[in-house]
């Protein structure tokens, strides 16, 4: 089983930011070099073989930290606090971290298929099995990120502690704090990209919010780069924000299960998508639909629902000898209520889950 290893840092932003670049210092200089590999190889793909691209790239990346300094100095301390016990540029980290928005306010030329994945649930108690709201998703990219992927609890000085299931130097990608409140997301590519704040930003931030609506209208109102879904969710509700660059569309969970992938689900955005939606992101989203047709649903349906190979390479559960360009690398689930995480390093059926408390 793949192990998941997990650490605890606590102090203010910065204290947190450098405990947790110095103890990850060699993983995060690493990363930040295979994430930048990434962007040739996405390139290449693309059929695009301009000299100076990854220079581009961290250009536009550089662009977007500026505007993410003036945003959210909190997590400006922390992440620059990350970068510098590592060694790394934060300039740098920023690109890398938020890569999949940076490449898309870069460029949207050509695609690979089937890249980014992901794919997202939030079920209301009606259709829980112990009548309580339930939210997770698997986490699918580059299947070299499963070496750096962690789990992280943060113990700030003010605001909630968090656990945040990432990847070495990030600020957060998906977790929940001890609020109760759950955040995740999956990608989505529009046309409408452009220079702003990083979506692993915003999820760092709503984290650190002590309420759901609060979280909500920080959503909304953020300067926000790439296209991308995002869930909220705690005891007593569920939204789902689609986002572009210039829009967003919020819908709440009512009390029918919600399951969503890769493509856009508002006509807005689908008129504004720069590709048709991917068999892999069709079949997940209709096995999805399938399995949540049930009112029994509870942590250990979804990780079979997670660990699903009925759709072959276009499984929700996705391995490295697929050959695709993603793969499954972490998966988390979330039960706001008791204020419980549960999470696996890699595909759903072969990580070791923990389980993840905010217990003193």
């Amino acid at each position: 089983m793949i192990k998941l290893k997990a650490y605890s840092f606590s102090g203010t932003p910065e204290q947190i930011g450098h405990a947790h670049g110095e103890e990850l210092r060699d993983s995060i200089q690493r990363f930040v070099q295979i994430r930048l590999d990434a962007a040739v190889q996405y390139f290449k793909a693309a059929g695009i073989n301009k000299t100076g691209l990854v220079d581009q790239l961290l250009q536009t990346g550089k662009a977007c930290y500026n505007i993410f300094a003036k945003w959210d100095p909190e997590g400006l301390a922390e992440h620059n606090a990350i970068a510098k016990a590592a060694g790394v540029k934060p300039e740098h980290l920023y690109t890398s971290t938020n890569y999949t928005d940076i490449r898309d306010a870069y460029m949207l030329a050509g695609s690979t298929p089937d890249a980014e994945g992901c794919s997202a649930l939030m079920i209301p108690a009606s259709h829980s099995k112990h009548r309580r709201v339930l939210a997770g998703q698997t986490w699918d990219l580059n299947p070299e990120d499963i070496d750096y992927v962690v789990a992280i609890k943060a113990n700030p000085i003010k605001g909630p502690a968090r656990w945040s299931i990432q990847l070495s130097g990030c600020l957060s990608l998906m977790g929940m704090n001890s609020e109760g409140l759950a955040v995740g997301t999956t990608n989505l590519k529009t046309w409408h990209s452009t220079l702003g704040v990083g979506y692993l930003n915003l999820i760092h931030r709503a984290m650190r919010c002590d309420h759901i609506d609060d979280a909500a209208s920080m959503l909304a109102d953020a300067p926000k780069s790439g296209a991308h879904s995002f869930f909220l969710a705690n005891a007593l509700k569920g939204l789902r924000f689609e986002v572009s660059g210039f829009n967003y569309d919020q819908q709440s969970m009512t009390t029918e299960p919600m399951g969503w992938t890769n493509h856009c689900l508002s006509p807005e955005h689908q008129a504004a998508e720069y590709e048709q939606p991917t068999p892999s992101s069709l079949a997940r989203f209709n096995r999805l639909k399938q399995l949540l047709n049930t009112k029994s649903i509870d942590v250990e349906s979804i990780k079979a629902m997670f660990s699903n190979r009925d759709d072959g390479i276009n499984s929700i559960n996705r391995y490295p000898e697929d050959n695709g360009y993603a793969a499954t690398n972490a998966c988390m689930i979330a039960d706001p209520k008791e204020q419980i995480l549960y999470a696996c390093c890699g595909p759903a059926d072969r990580g070791e889950w923990l389980t993840l408390t905010f217990d003193k």
